[in-house]
């Protein structure tokens, strides 16, 4: 058994935890849960941190439960968001469970047969049994409405900007979520609730349910909310959430991702992100502030969560698709890549389409430079930069004569061209 609190202080991932939470942990395994929202087919890097508190969790020697809000998720929370969500069919949230198990899967261990093996649980299975009037008279009757107007949560959507105010709906959100922490008690003796620091509130209904309904003790433990240091949000990229579904987001988007983090970001990541231990990690970060401009600290934190959402093998491509861009490559390298990750190497890069009947012949590099494409402005400039040796397809350098077939497509359809370093050009054979 490993002290987790202590785990956790050294990451920077404790926001809250309740008086007693570390000695209680201390004396035996125990049994704790974190919430998903089930409203995607996919998790995203903003589920990582709850993703590695259960983790970290299980890696000292506890049991990890990983709760699936199939009920919940048909309702709302509250906390920080100022709309409702979409209500889903039974058959949808099934499918996004399976989903989400599989990518827990990459971070747990749910099937080795161990004492600690998580347990994916969906609070669907027990609250669809209740009606309306059975929870209100043998749950509701426990919590007071003052109590659950004092939580913050509830003040700021009462008095924040959203004219409709708060439904009725949401505004039993916390019972609901307070419901499934007794009811793990109850079970599966899991008494330990943890999430973002945004949760305190729902969580401490809980404990306070436990306490009232069967004089029980439950405990709590949040982390910090993770910002990124230039004030923008975390998890977030210009095409929106960075998901650990590959087909959502790619491994080579996923992996640039962490690559392109900040210094002061990539320090306090790595600590929370990857399941490196503090010497690795301090001699890490010694190492790169000799030498900052190495990125050791940001390689590292790309490789590690790459490895662990995807494989190494992923990883490996999208280190080769990296260094197509920034490093030496050759026509071979390209070839290797699957369109996905092609177009999002090259993304943003001008296109022009022409038939695949033009390569039967041949096009002369000049044409495929100008008059086809307008990649540059004329054939003339074209002659120029080809007599300059600046111009390559694919990655090898070309001179004038040479003629562009259909043993140049990549996957069967795209040839790169590119003048100097930085100009690149794509032409699209339909």
């Amino acid at each position: 058994m490993k002290n987790f609190v202590e785990e956790l202080q050294w990451r920077g991932m404790v926001h809250d935890v309740m008086p007693g939470t570390e000695k209680h942990l201390k004396e035996q395994m125990r049994a704790a849960y974190v919430g998903f929202d089930p409203t995607a087919d996919s998790l995203h890097i903003g589920n990582l941190v709850p993703i590695m508190l259960l983790s970290f969790y299980q890696r000292c020697g506890h049991k990890p439960f990983a709760l699936v809000g199939g009920a919940t998720g048909m309702i709302g929370d509250p906390s920080g968001k100022s709309n409702e969500r979409n209500l889903l069919d039974e058959q949808t949230l099934q499918h996004n469970q399976n989903c989400v198990k599989k990518q827990l899967s990459q971070f747990l261990d749910f099937s080795s047969g161990a004492e600690n093996q998580a347990v994916l649980v969906n609070n669907y299975d027990w609250m669809k049994e209740f009606s309306f009037l059975g929870f209100i008279r043998d749950v509701g009757k426990h919590i007071t409405v003052n109590y659950m107007m004092a939580k913050d949560s509830v003040k700021k959507r009462l008095t924040g900007e959203a004219a409709d105010g708060m439904s009725f709906t949401e505004f039993t959100y916390q019972m609901v979520q307070g419901y499934d922490f007794y009811h793990l008690y109850k079970n599966h003796n899991c008494t330990l609730q943890m999430g973002g620091s945004d949760q305190w509130g729902n969580i401490t209904t809980g404990t306070e349910m436990i306490r009232r309904i069967c004089g029980g003790k439950g405990y709590a433990l949040t982390c910090p909310l993770i910002t990124k240091s230039d004030g923008s949000k975390f998890g977030k990229s210009e095409g929106g959430n960075v998901w650990l579904d590959a087909k959502k987001t790619s491994p080579y988007k996923f992996y640039q991702y962490w690559l392109n983090t900040s210094d002061e970001d990539a320090e306090k990541y790595i600590k929370i992100f990857t399941f490196l231990d503090k010497e690795t990690i301090e001699t890490l970060i010694a190492e790169h502030k000799e030498a900052p401009h190495a990125r050791l600290l940001q390689k590292r934190l790309a490789k590690e969560v790459t490895v662990t959402v995807h494989n190494e093998e992923e990883y490996e491509k999208a280190v080769q698709a990296s260094e197509i861009l920034f490093g030496k490559s050759t026509s071979a390298d390209l070839k290797n890549l699957d369109e996905q990750t092609f177009l999002d190497v090259f993304e943003g890069v001008p296109q022009a389409e022409i038939s695949k009947t033009e390569l039967e012949n041949g096009l002369d590099i000049i044409a495929a430079l100008a008059s086809e494409t307008d990649f540059l402005k004329s054939n003339g400039e074209a002659r120029r930069a080809l007599k300059q040796n600046s111009i390559s397809v694919n990655k090898e350098k070309v001179a004038e004569g040479y003629s562009i077939t259909a043993d140049d497509l990549i996957n069967n359809q795209f040839v790169l061209l590119q003048r100097g370093k930085k100009n690149y050009f794509i032409i699209k054979a339909i």
